[in-house]
């Protein structure tokens, strides 16, 4: 899945600044639907979306368009696309595109910034890689709990020097079910700096908040566990045994 971007008016998801833009945009801006991705389990459509002399293009996932999950079944995916957004937000690492919770042609829903990879980028090759910005997002999947981080949910930019990540409707969940390719860094000890991000995470009340609206009391109190276990421990966690430990298909 690729997102594009190609106004020069619109906003770019790099810096405070042009996050703010793009969150108004995302969320004042009038929706038109171009298509649907027909790939996707769940109701995803290609947007474009305008206010004033501002357009950029993104993502809409009505939630009446959400295939009920038997192990998801509280709250909705778009929920959970936006409290990874949140919490990629506290974290500082730009891991998520803007992303709103707001009404659409469908209803309500989740309506992301639309982001234009870099296509001379090898995912594969990335994937394997040990770049920086793979290392946090493997830490934020350990953190939410991601159970479906594929290939294809990696989004580079700028020749690879930044990689955001999407797709974020399976997360959060109580029990561990942590999917993933993104193992290289398992067993491996936590930095200083990570140790102080999970920190942090960890004891920020306004992201609680924001949480609570978005999943269940049990979930963020999950949530802060799982912390707690990556804090306590001080390393990546690794494949548990009792759970699939790469998504299929992984690309």
């Amino acid at each position: 899945m690729t997102q594009a971007a190609n106004s020069q008016d619109e906003p770019q998801a790099s810096g405070p600044a042009d996050r703010q833009a793009a969150l108004a945009l995302l969320r004042e801006g009038t929706i038109d639907v171009e298509g649907r991705m027909v790939d996707a389990s769940n109701a995803t459509l290609f947007c474009s979306i305008s206010t004033g002399d501002a357009i950029a293009q993104c993502v809409y996932k009505p939630i009446r368009g959400e295939r009920p999950l038997w192990d998801f079944p509280d709250g909705s995916l778009a929920g959970r696309e936006l409290a990874a957004y949140e919490m990629s937000e506290a974290s500082g690492w730009d891991i998520v595109p803007p992303t709103v919770m707001r009404d659409g042609p469908f209803g309500d829903g989740m309506v992301q910034l639309w982001i234009d990879i870099d296509e001379t980028v090898d995912l594969e090759r990335l994937v394997r890689s040990e770049r920086p910005q793979l290392r946090r997002m493997a830490l934020f999947d350990a953190v939410i709990n991601n159970a479906d981080r594929k290939g294809g949910h990696l989004l580079p930019v700028g020749g690879g020097d930044h990689v955001f990540g999407i797709d974020h409707g399976i997360t959060f969940h109580c029990e561990d079910k942590l999917r993933t390719l993104l193992w290289g860094w398992r067993g491996r000890k936590l930095s200083q700096t990570e140790r102080e991000v999970l920190e942090k995470l960890r004891f920020d009340p306004d992201l609680d908040e924001r949480l609570l609206e978005l999943l269940t009391t049990r979930e963020v109190t999950a949530t802060h566990r799982r912390i707690d276990r990556l804090l306590r421990t001080g390393v990546f966690p690794s494949p548990s045994g009792d759970w699939p430990a790469i998504p299929w298909p992984p690309f």
